[in-house]
């Protein structure tokens, strides 16, 4: 049981990381084909959308994996001892192979090529320095909401993410590598995510020195 319980958290990963890409890609699309043009309602349905899949997948799978569906999230969570060191390995792969299978659902569904790239150019200073904010301040919402309100406070900042930072908030190793296998409204080109990894990197490093810095808890 102890050698199968492992593989179940990580197959609850991916699973949840899948339907999370599904999600976005596939809510990026429909709206984007309902709009008629208008970018800013496109990415007003994209947004709400996510903020739903956002919510109940971390309110199901929560229990499950912790629904990190997030590498950033992992390595944080690994670094502050939640997360058995064993375990982050399988959670890295689970989270990146289920935002591919996710990228690639949402493309089935609506008609398209399963196997294509994005060429949707997301670049810039401006664009990489949201990324950092954006994933900085995902990973402190995750280590400072309460227990009980984790999913509804991921999902809001999320939501609000979208529309503060440049690049829209993707705060996702994993979410940017899934977006490269869709060439739609939520895409990005391969050669641009590097870019966006690494600003996301730079936001957990931000978000471990204001964990250091603030209170773990709102009463001390």
């Amino acid at each position: 049981m102890n050698d199968i319980f492992p593989l179940r958290r990580l197959g609850a990963e991916f699973l949840a990381t899948a339907f999370l890409l599904a999600a976005i890609l596939g809510s990026g699309i429909m709206a984007e084909r309902l709009a008629g043009g208008n970018v800013a309602v496109a990415l007003l349905g994209n947004t709400f959308a996510t903020i739903f899949a956002l919510y109940f997948l971390i309110e199901i799978f929560g229990p499950m994996s912790g629904a990190h569906m997030n590498p950033a999230v992992s390595l944080l969570m690994t670094w502050r001892g939640e997360l058995d060191r064993k375990l982050l390995c399988g959670y890295l792969v689970a989270q990146v192979a289920g935002a591919i299978l996710g990228a690639w659902l949402a493309n089935a569904m609506f008609d398209l090529p399963v196997w294509q790239l994005a060429a949707k150019a997301r670049t810039g200073m401006g664009q990489w320095l949201a990324e950092a904010v954006a994933t900085a301040g995902l990973l402190l919402v995750v280590l400072k909401a309460p227990a009980q309100k984790v999913a509804a406070c991921v999902a809001a900042y999320i939501g609000a993410a979208f529309w503060f930072t440049s690049s829209t908030s993707f705060a996702n190793p994993a979410v940017t590598i899934g977006r490269m296998f869709s060439d739609t409204f939520s895409g990005i080109a391969p050669q641009d995510a590097p870019a966006f990894i690494a600003a996301q990197g730079a936001g957990i490093l931000l978000a471990v020195l204001f964990d250091r810095m603030l209170p773990r808890n709102a009463g001390v």
